[in-house]
């Protein structure tokens, strides 16, 4: 179970997303929408521990930095480091290897199965610097299928991809949905939403919806949603520290 109390997050203080109360069973399949700067990013940084609360809590069950797997929607990496696909992926299995841990003969065997989950199992000693955005994007999911956490967070998984390389990867979500993952997406796609995704937050800084996609996905809370994105003030006063404990249980 993740719960949301009262939850604010910002930066220096400016409050990107406030005033959230959301529980998510153990097992949940959530999409996460709403306007260009909404706080849907940084509400995902927040409960990957990556962001802490300026306000409330996050209350994550027992489940440790350790059992998130968060996909940030930028990869961060530089794709001129001499570093091979294989490699990268391999990352992934730092959770149970440590950083300095050797692969052995089962960790390189997961490697390339999880190459080939995501179609890519001959590209392992490829440079991560020939990869297209898309194949890139594919070996980012391999990684994380190799974290094999309880919780999966994806911050935009799909964006500059083409349709089969989402649809692929769509299916990837889904399969670890199947298993009793917990995951977490935010996405623009409001059709995808809608197909594949049963519980929906809708977010413009302050929460709109949540709960059945179909009840949270009308026009009205979709009006409510731009125009109080389009209303919010970036220069508003900072928040002030909460007094209660701000860090994820």
């Amino acid at each position: 179970m993740i719960r949301l109390h009262n939850l604010t997050l910002g930066y220096d203080r400016h409050p990107a997303v406030h005033h959230l109360d959301l529980e998510l069973p153990q097992g949940s399949l959530v999409a996460i929408v709403g306007p260009n700067g909404a706080g849907k990013s940084t509400l995902l940084k927040g409960i990957a521990g990556a962001l802490q609360p300026l306000g409330g809590r996050i209350d994550l069950d027992g489940i440790g930095p350790r059992e998130i797997a968060y996909l940030p929607q930028h990869h961060g990496l530089d794709l001129d480091f001499p570093m091979s696909v294989f490699d990268l992926v391999s990352m992934g299995l730092w959770r149970f290897t440590g950083v300095l841990g050797g692969l052995g003969k089962r960790g390189r065997a997961a490697v390339k199965d999880a190459l080939d989950a995501v179609g890519l199992g001959a590209f392992g000693e490829r440079p991560i610097g020939s990869l297209s955005g898309g194949q890139l994007q594919r070996v980012r999911f391999a990684r994380l299928l190799l974290q094999d956490a309880p919780v999966m967070l994806l911050d935009e998984p799909f964006a500059a991809v083409d349709q089969r390389t989402s649809e692929d990867l769509m299916r990837i979500v889904l399969d670890w949905h199947a298993r009793g993952r917990s995951v977490i997406v935010v996405l623009h796609d409001i059709e995808q939403v809608r197909r594949h995704f049963p519980t929906c937050l809708l977010v413009a800084r302050e929460p709109i919806a949540f709960g059945p996609t179909s009840e949270v996905l009308t026009a009205a809370n979709l009006a409510r949603a731009r125009q109080q994105a389009a209303v919010f003030d970036d220069h508003a006063a900072v928040c002030h520290q909460d007094d209660r404990p701000a860090v994820p249980a």
